[in-house]
This record gives C-alpha cells, structure tokens and sequence, in this order.
C-alpha cells in the first residue's frame, strides 16, 4: 500500500530541490574575487557564474551576460548542459510524481500503474541531484585548485560563491525527495494471515467434527 505522507513529503522537497536549483542555475554567485594580494581593489568584488558576471562597486551591482556561450571554457559549457539537464529530470519527474500520487485522481483506480510513476519520478530525482552534484563539486574543485596554484596572479584567484554550497543543498533535497517518494510508494510484502471458519479452504476440522459421539444405551 502507498502512503500519502510519505509521498507528500517527497515530492514537496523534490519541488523545492527544483525551484532553489533553478535559482542556483541562474545565480552569478558560483565564484568571488578572493581578497589576495597588494593589487586587488577591496572596494571592488567579481561575481561570476553559468550565465553572466556581476561587478559590485560601492554598492552599485552591475550585471553583464556572456556574449558567446561557445567562447566559454569546456568546464564551463559542461556545467551548463548538467544543470540544464538535471532541472528538466526535476520537470519530468515532478509530472510523473504528480499523476501517480495516491490522493489524486489522474487514473482513477489504478493504484499499481499510479504506484509505477512515482517510482520512476524518484528515480529521476535521484538521478537529477546526481547530474545536479556533478557541476558544483566540479567547480569547487576548479576554485580550490586555482586558489593554492602559486602560477596564477593574485588578481585572478577566486573563491567559492554561495551558489556552490545553495547547490549542495538542492542535492541534499532531491536526494532526500526521491528518496521519501520511493519509500511512499514501494509495496513490501504483507503475510498472508489465515482465515478460520465456514467455508475456509485448508481449514483443519474440529475435534468436535472429527470424533463421532458415543451413544451409550
């Protein structure tokens, strides 16, 4: 048997797994100029992300998007393409969730069928914070390794962005959310228990049944 909490919970933290991903996805705050240096303006800070990149100076922000996705870095286009794909698993998966939901009436009575599609939305799930986990450890990796390179100007080293660790996070959700909606859904085995009384197959008889009465004249 489904349970609806169980379902409820999952798919409202696989909603909110997609919305801050969503978020994230479009966030310039994936890195921050590190305060490294003699030649670095502190009155300046670079924010960059997937899609643009943002300069904050006395408390003017100024956002500018990348003329050429093409021009970008491999990683860079990389991480675009996972994060794309791991909203559009969410999009799939929340669709499928929602029609399966046992306290909705999108196939009527078919409880096994509505059972099917929740399961494969939270696969999706968990297939959407795994291709979601890819790009963010990716680019911390990237940060941290450019950060104790002593090859690499001052000027250029960064530091991470709060977009990395609000992507952590979107993991943890759509993990957490696939995870609640499998166990919602699955149907563990239930003992047969057996049935007494008339007309019961397999029933032993009773002894009053069994043994004839002794008539003593």
């Amino acid at each position: 048997m489904a349970n609806t909490g169980l379902q409820v919970m999952g798919l409202v933290l696989g909603v909110a797994g997609w919305a801050f991903g969503i978020l994230v996805c479009v966030a310039p705050w994936w890195r921050v100029s590190a305060f490294v240096g003699d030649e670095l303006v502190v009155s300046q800070v670079l924010w960059e992300g997937l899609w643009m990149t943002c300069l904050s100076q006395l408390g003017r922000l100024q956002c500018k998007v990348y003329d050429s996705g093409l021009a970008l870095s491999g990683s860079a286009q990389m991480c675009r393409t996972l994060c794309v794909l791991s909203l559009l698993l969410c999009l799939l998966a929340l669709m499928l969730s929602v029609t399966g939901l046992k306290c909705t009436r999108c196939l009527g009575d078919a409880h096994e069928t509505k059972a099917r599609l929740v399961l494969v939305g939270a696969a999706l799930f968990l297939a959407a914070a795994f291709f979601f986990l890819l790009p963010v450890c990716w680019t911390a990796y990237v940060v941290i390794r450019d950060f104790y390179d002593p090859n690499i100007a001052a000027p250029l080293k960064r530091e991470l962005g709060p977009a990395l660790y609000l992507g952590w996070g979107v993991t943890v959700l759509l993990l957490v959310g696939g995870a609640l909606l499998y166990l919602g859904s699955a149907s563990p085995g239930v003992p047969a228990v057996p049935v007494f009384g008339k007309g019961a197959k397999g029933n032993p008889p009773s002894t009053a049944e069994s043994k004839p009465e002794k008539v003593f004249v």
